[in-house]
């Protein structure tokens, strides 16, 4: 049974630059709240692991494609940021109403394929996503390993929108220590109902849970849960949060 969730938002961290030890940057963090705890989750934004990657591009420097100038006047947009946004997709989902829904390499589907252009260096650069999410994630979780007794679980996170739901949330886009989905299949519940398809993505629901005391504004980019009895996984990533195209009805 679950008990008390903690969620400590880990501030002073600063601005984050490409080749900085983000391990290290995010321990003294850590450090400031106590230190780790075994069974703790780190919660990091994508945008700090974007930056410490030199995940950043200047758009003046990308020339636009004749279907970025399209897509650009269609959407009232800058052409520069259209051919970077498309460089980073696989295919185009929807485009309509000024907006580009597009599938990453990664196999994510969101706007504009996760190229960020808020509080990136005053607008001047975008930030991309990660190149692999997931290894950026057991990096981090190695890192921290060597410095504690323990290696805490770690999330990478993003924000998405949701097809049927106004608003967007943070969702995880990387994933290292734990298994991103509880699976209920087989199991009772309190009525003697045998649950069939009952399959919760815990990951997400972590990952939206911390922005709560992370905020868009506040500069808080990583928050440790504590007391959430996750299942420990050495080999599980966030890409079991993709769904099998197979079983994708909207596709």
């Amino acid at each position: 049974m679950q008990g008390e969730i903690r969620i400590l938002p880990l501030r002073g961290i600063g601005e984050v630059r490409p080749g900085d030890d983000l391990a290290a940057i995010l321990a003294t963090a850590i450090d400031a709240v106590g230190g780790l705890l075994s069974g703790d989750v780190l919660v990091v934004t994508q945008k700090i692991v974007s930056k410490a990657e030199g995940r950043l591009v200047d758009p003046a420097t990308i020339e636009p494609s004749p279907f970025a100038h399209q897509i650009a006047r269609s959407a009232k947009k800058d052409a520069h940021y259209q051919e970077v946004v498309l460089r980073e997709s696989k295919r185009i989902v929807k485009m309509a109403n000024g907006v580009l829904i597009t599938e990453t390499h990664h196999g994510f589907v969101c706007a504009n394929s996760g190229v960020d252009e808020s509080n990136v260096d005053g607008g001047r650069r975008l930030a991309l996503l990660p190149v692999d999410p997931d290894a950026s994630a057991a990096a981090l979780r190695t890192a921290l390993a060597t410095r504690y007794d323990y290696a805490p679980a770690v999330i990478i996170t993003d924000t998405f929108g949701r097809p049927w739901r106004e608003g967007q949330v943070n969702v995880a886009i990387g994933v290292a220590g734990m298994e991103p989905l509880h699976d209920f299949a087989g199991i009772a519940d309190p009525y003697g109902y045998t649950m069939q398809a009952t399959l919760i993505a815990v990951a997400d629901e972590l990952a939206a849970a911390a922005e709560l005391v992370m905020g868009k504004i506040d500069r808080v980019p990583a928050a440790l849960v504590r007391g959430f009895a996750y299942r420990p996984s050495e080999t599980a990533t966030a890409r079991r949060l993709i769904r099998d195209p197979r079983f994708d009805l909207f596709r």
